[in-house]
């Protein structure tokens, strides 16, 4: 059996405690075999070694491009065809920093072109305007599936060598009154449902993207950043405030770093940062504080996730700050083109209105493979659900034929100070969920019982677990109710 350390104040709950680890741990040998590790933290120095910064040109004044010198002024009430002048200028020698400085400029939406760097100077605020015809229809993925749709605030199609930079401040102008209001669920009908809802069905039967048109009229909201289809991307040091939706999500995208970012926008899906079907991205001392996941991992939903095919892999998260938030990192629920290989460490996340610090969730309709994914050395004060949540029941659940499959998932040196459980795992029969490993962690002030259902083996090697003092005790197991109980 597991060598696992449970604090239990009393021999009734000691009997509890018991029970709950012949559960976990009466997985049988083929479940084990099957969820052997194959990918480690040894991995982390290859991945980190194919992770460079773009090569746009230095700064330098005859590589400087500042927005001013091509027309732009806080003044002017719509600054964006000055500041595509200056990345045309940019890219047309060869590579070069466009630089906003200092002010508030208006503008609609920004296209990024190859050996191109956005520097946003201290001082300095790019406003975006907030009427849809400012975002033409591009290439672009909405929820998971692809479409032509409004252009994101910052967007770049098959370019390398981008970046967006500075200590600025990157705002969206978001908020109840405009983009937010596509998605107010306070006040049905809900406006983006009906266009959602067709894009759904046309990526299930497979209409050609070229022929799933959406943007003005159909309240579809644009993400902030996204580089589709894209290599070599830096985004660094810029603050972002009030998103029409996700704001960092490449996709399709390789060799990226989020670097010292800070994320303050508490809309409808406002997610901090989402990787989806990309690869070797590296996310560090970020502050997320959002309406949504914090960051969310994806890889394209249902039918035409899998059609594309194309994972996100080799992703690694450090030194970064969750506060509010859904998750922490959160796998999912776009996710029907797999994700494997991801690092999380040195993190805190704290929040009376944080849910989760690790979170996957799937469904038969998504599917996917969900597998290596290690998390170590992550403090966490208070979360409102669980540590670790598996969510296989999540919308959906089991009506389809996709099922996912969540494997060798590891938990290490994690300390926490309060949350209802250390886990709400719920699958469903045929569903796979196992080698979830606990080790060398204190989870205190516990207090709920476990839910743990439909999952192979859940093992705790030198774990603490400490209930709270008043209330349920903290480690039985109990089914879980009939939908997640989380957003």
């Amino acid at each position: 059996m597991a060598d696992v350390n449970l604090r239990c104040p009393a021999p009734a709950l000691l009997f509890r405690c018991g029970l709950l680890l012949a559960f976990v741990a009466g997985a049988g040998p083929g479940l084990r075999a099957a969820a052997a590790e194959t990918v480690g933290w040894d991995a982390v120095p290859a991945i980190l070694a194919r992770i460079k910064p773009p090569h746009t040109a230095p700064p330098a004044p005859d590589r400087d491009f500042v927005i001013t010198a091509f027309g732009a002024a806080p003044e002017s009430p719509d600054n964006t065809d000055a500041i595509a002048r200056a990345i045309a200028a940019a890219h047309a020698a060869g590579g070069g920093r466009v630089t906003v400085p200092a002010g508030v400029f208006l503008t609609g939406a920004i296209h990024l072109k190859s050996n191109v760097n956005l520097h946003v100077a201290a001082g300095a605020t790019l406003r975006f305007l907030t009427d849809p015809a400012k975002y033409p229809l591009v290439f672009t993925r909405w929820e998971g599936v692809e479409c032509m749709n409004h252009s994101p605030l910052i967007y770049a199609f098959e370019q390398e060598n981008i970046g967006v930079t500075g200590a600025g401040m990157l705002d969206g102008g978001a908020d109840w009154d405009n983009w937010w209001s596509w998605n107010d669920k306070r006040k049905p009908p809900v406006k983006q449902k009906a266009a959602r809802d067709r894009l759904i069905a046309m990526g299930e039967k497979g209409v050609p993207v070229a022929e799933r048109i959406f943007g003005e009229g159909n309240f579809l909201r644009p993400n902030f950043i996204q580089p589709y289809r894209c290599k070599n991307i830096l985004i660094e040091g810029v603050t972002i405030v009030r998103s029409p939706m996700w704001e960092i999500h490449p996709v399709l995208s390789s060799n990226i770093t989020v670097r010292g970012v800070k994320i303050d926008s508490h809309g409808p899906n406002n997610d901090g940062c989402d990787p989806e079907s990309s690869r070797d991205i590296l996310i560090e001392d970020c502050v997320f504080d959002t309406g949504d996941d914090c960051i969310a991992i994806k890889s394209g939903r249902n039918n035409d996730g899998r059609r594309v095919a194309a994972p996100s892999e080799n992703i690694i998260v450090r030194r970064c700050t969750m506060k509010d938030g859904h998750g922490g990192v959160v796998i999912g629920s776009e996710i029907s083109g797999n994700v494997r290989n991801v690092f999380v460490e040195d993190c805190t996340m704290d929040s009376p209105n944080l849910d989760r610090a690790l979170r996957f969730k799937s469904n038969a309709q998504r599917g996917g493979v969900l597998e290596n994914v290690f998390m170590r050395n992550v403090k966490i004060g208070r979360v409102s659900e669980a540590v670790l949540t598996i969510d296989l029941i999540y919308e959906e659940g089991a009506r389809g034929p996709h099922r996912p499959v969540v494997r060798n998932i590891v938990l290490e040196r994690i300390e926490s100070r309060s949350s209802p459980r250390v886990m709400w795992v719920a699958g469903f029969d045929g569903a796979t969920i196992e080698g979830v490993r606990f080790a060398d962690s204190t989870f205190r002030g516990v207090e709920a019982a476990e839910v743990l259902t439909h999952a192979g083996d859940v093992t705790f090697r030198n774990v603490t677990i400490e209930p709270a003092k008043r209330g349920r005790s903290a480690n039985s197991v109990e089914a879980p109710p009939a939908t997640a109980p989380g957003k």
